[in-house]
């Protein structure tokens, strides 16, 4: 007598995944679900539950179903929603059953060829011209970041067209982070749709954790925000447009020291340039990331033409530039992990010219928005790890940021901007901080 081998049956038991809060998203029938609220909230990773799940249920039928997922910007796909479906996969007891591709980054069922397309808004031609059929669903993921309503607006029709015949409906999700300036487009988006019978529309926050999955460190951190900056705790963890104000930057927040910590080991250094022109001022920073996650301005070097009769040519101020960090650099006894400077400064002759002279390029950083940059800056403050050594060279530094200012004519529109005066080591340090997100734990 043969005995068969039967597969072991696994249980999943949703209700331990999904938060209850979101019963009302899982069984909503509605084509369209907008779920907004604060970091922590678990809007993404419910709503990546949910998409492996309905292709799950088309799988298990034997009909092919695909599903589109957007974000902002191409390069920010891996670290997020790519990560977020495998994870998602995984928690469905299914991570054997696809095959996983980064170019195309593509998620394929290898039984039924049912696909997790992924792409960036930043390419807008291959969304409209998206020729994948049997879509089942399509996510947005970090809407707010997107250029506005019209992405969707040319998108979805194309999606809508190539509907699988196993669903009565494309199912649209829309998941985000409210953005602090309550102009801002989607804001007034989420407010014109959401009377529409066809919208879910849901706010979320870390407090509806009811499973238990904030670990007690997250607790902490989000305590540490709540204390340091209460505005800022507010509009992260709770969602809410808290609004920008005039000034920008909390200066409780930046932190003066005498020396460095002896009981906390300098591990890098990092040089971020913000080069200027005829008229225009040049800096650069020199900051150190330590072993217990403080950032600390170590020095600034800081040369302005205002007023000066013989301005530095392009070959004096790579002189200045390359003493400078060679000056840090036996001072810390480091050599820099990275050097950043503005995308701006490749048309600049200060670039080629220090190429020329020292064989050594800066890392040209891919600037985002001016309140996405500020945001990041903001972000380290509200936990408390920015510090400064009180010197004279960083007079300069602390000056700046105190006068760093929203221009209040741009205020109240979904395109704030910044006063552009006094704003050189501002920018410097929005592209150390831009440039080095994972390094300093600000890139999830």
């Amino acid at each position: 007598m043969t005995f068969q081998k039967t597969k072991p049956t696994i249980e999943i038991k949703l209700t331990s995944l999904i938060q209850p809060h979101f019963f009302k998203f899982w069984k909503s029938k509605q084509p369209y679900s907008i779920l907004l609220g604060g970091r922590g909230s678990f809007k993404s990773s419910t709503t990546a539950l949910k998409l492996v799940f309905k292709m799950k249920q088309q799988i298990q039928q034997g009909h092919k179903a695909n599903v589109i997922v957007v974000r902002e910007n191409a390069t920010n796909l891996r670290d997020s929603v790519y990560n977020q479906i495998i994870w998602a996969i995984g928690k469905l007891q299914m991570t054997n059953e696809f095959i996983y591709r980064v170019s195309p980054m593509t998620i394929t069922h290898k039984r039924t060829g049912s696909t997790f397309y992924f792409y960036g808004a930043d390419k807008p031609e291959r969304l409209k011209s998206n020729t994948v059929q049997d879509v089942i669903a399509v996510w947005y993921e970090e809407a707010a970041n997107f250029k506005g309503p019209e992405v969707f607006d040319q998108s979805n029709p194309t999606f809508l067209r190539q509907k699988s015949p196993w669903v009565s409906t494309v199912e649209v999700v829309w998941t985000y982070n409210p953005p602090r300036n309550q102009y801002d487009w989607i804001n007034e988006w989420v407010e014109d749709v959401k009377t529409d019978s066809d919208y879910l529309v849901d706010k979320s926050t870390y407090l509806d954790d009811v499973l238990g999955f904030t670990t007690r460190q997250q607790l902490n951190l989000i305590e540490k925000y709540k204390i340091n900056d209460y505005d800022y705790y507010r509009y992260l963890y709770e969602g809410q447009p808290v609004g920008l104000g005039t000034n920008i930057y909390n200066m409780s927040l930046f932190h003066p020291l005498n020396e460095l910590p002896e009981d906390d080991e300098l591990l890098n250094i990092y040089f971020s340039v913000d080069s200027g022109h005829e008229t225009s001022a040049t800096t650069e920073g020199c900051y150190g990331v330590t072993e217990r996650g403080r950032v600390i301005l170590l020095d600034t070097y800081y040369y302005s033409p205002a007023g000066k009769v013989n301005k530095k040519a392009p070959s004096d101020l790579v002189e200045s530039l390359y003493a400078f960090e060679q000056r840090n650099i036996e001072r810390w006894g480091l050599d820099p992990w990275k050097r950043s400077a503005d995308s701006a400064t490749a048309d600049y002759a200060l670039d080629n010219e220090y190429f020329k002279r020292y064989s050594v390029k800066w890392h040209h950083v891919a600037k985002t928005t001016k309140v996405a940059m500020i945001d990041h800056v903001q972000n380290l403050l509200a936990q408390g790890r920015f510090f400064y050594l009180d010197t004279k060279a960083n007079e300069i530094f602390i000056s700046e940021h105190r006068r760093y200012q929203w221009d209040e004519k741009t205020i109240e529109s979904d395109d704030p901007r910044v006063i552009k005066e006094h704003d050189h080591t501002c920018d410097a340090l929005q592209y150390f901080v831009l440039d080095n997100r994972r390094d300093l734990d600000l890139k999830w």
